[in-house]
């Protein structure tokens, strides 16, 4: 009677009974089940050590990660336990915290399918050196040396891969705190040619015609007007300069809202290729970027050029700061 009391208590937490819905349909890892269920990586470490004291849970080790995934044919009482909990969780698929902890779990997986853990005609194929980071700086090679705003850079991951091949990168974000994080990790990564400001994407703390490139990656759907903000982007262009967008189709997924402060549910495809054209932009394209069937989110590539201009080519002051670069 102990260990059933045991075990009806472990059952009756819901991040535990969330933690073995998730692991009835894949299995994952701590750092990814933390972003699924958006609690602390020790939390979530604590309900696994005991779930897998349980039965319930088993760990297999695999590339330097630890996965956990159901034991269905678990000993003593996790067996007729399992059988009821299997019967009961789909009854719950339509509770909106669940919906989402599906939808984050589907995210989840497109970036592991993005990083090439399985590619190629054998599922268990390892393909050595296949890299998206690997193409997307391999492309950077053609570019011409360009001034690059990213406007809304966040922590500046993205501005430091421009940076690769930018003549200069200017990244904005309103959040002080986020950009000395930023600052700090690219003086850890030695990147000499971007200059960070504070600034609102809707008011750019830059000259007019000014730059080559405004990147807009992910930051339109924070701000209260993305409109606004495209021709702000458009102003600080250069003639012949081109505004790069890479946001999220529309969706239905509220739960962004409180949890990541969002305003907006992404955006329809005919609406961001309206705002771009009226912003004054020509050779407007909206494509889609990136997508995985049953994945709620889907990521929106669009692109304008300012009329007017001619691309600068690459300069040898621009290879050099480049060449800094690790």
């Amino acid at each position: 009677m102990k260990d059933l009391s045991a075990f009806c208590r472990l059952l009756g937490d819901d991040v535990r009974l969330r933690l073995i819905r998730l692991l009835g349909r894949e299995q994952l890892n701590v750092k990814e089940l933390t972003a699924i269920l958006g609690i602390a990586q020790s939390g979530v470490s604590r309900h696994l050590g005991l779930l897998r004291k349980s039965g319930l849970v088993e760990e297999r080790r695999e590339g330097g990660f630890a996965y956990y995934s159901l034991r269905p044919d678990g000993a003593g009482l996790a067996r007729p336990m399992w059988e009821a909990l299997d019967a009961s969780l789909p009854a719950a698929d339509e509770d909106p915290e669940l919906r989402a902890d599906d939808a984050r779990l589907l995210e989840v997986l497109r970036l592991r399918k993005e990083d090439f853990q399985a590619h190629g005609s054998n599922a268990g194929q390892l393909v050595p050196g296949r890299s998206w980071a690997a193409w997307s700086r391999a492309l950077g090679h053609l570019l011409p040396s360009l001034i690059v705003a990213d406007a809304g850079c966040g922590e500046g991951y993205l501005a430091m891969e421009a940076a690769r091949w930018a003549e200069q990168v200017i990244a904005i974000d309103s959040s002080r705190d986020v950009l000395k994080r930023a600052r700090q990790l690219a003086r850890k990564r030695g990147v000499s040619n971007i200059v960070w400001r504070e600034g609102r994407i809707e008011a750019l703390p830059l000259e007019d015609a000014s730059v080559d490139v405004v990147l807009l990656s992910q930051a339109l759907h924070h701000v209260p007007k993305p409109e606004a903000a495209l021709c702000e982007a458009v102003r600080a262009l250069k003639p012949g300069g081109t505004v790069l967008v890479l946001e999220l189709r529309a969706h239905g997924q509220d739960w962004v809202r409180e949890r990541l402060g969002d305003r907006w549910l992404g955006f329809r495809d005919d609406s961001l290729e309206d705002w771009l054209f009226r912003a004054g932009l020509e050779d407007v394209r909206v494509e889609v970027g990136a997508r995985l069937k049953g994945d709620p989110f889907t990521v929106l590539v669009a692109s304008g050029r300012k009329a007017g201009g001619v691309l600068r080519g690459r300069t040898g002051a621009a290879s050099s700061a480049r060449g800094s670069v690790r």
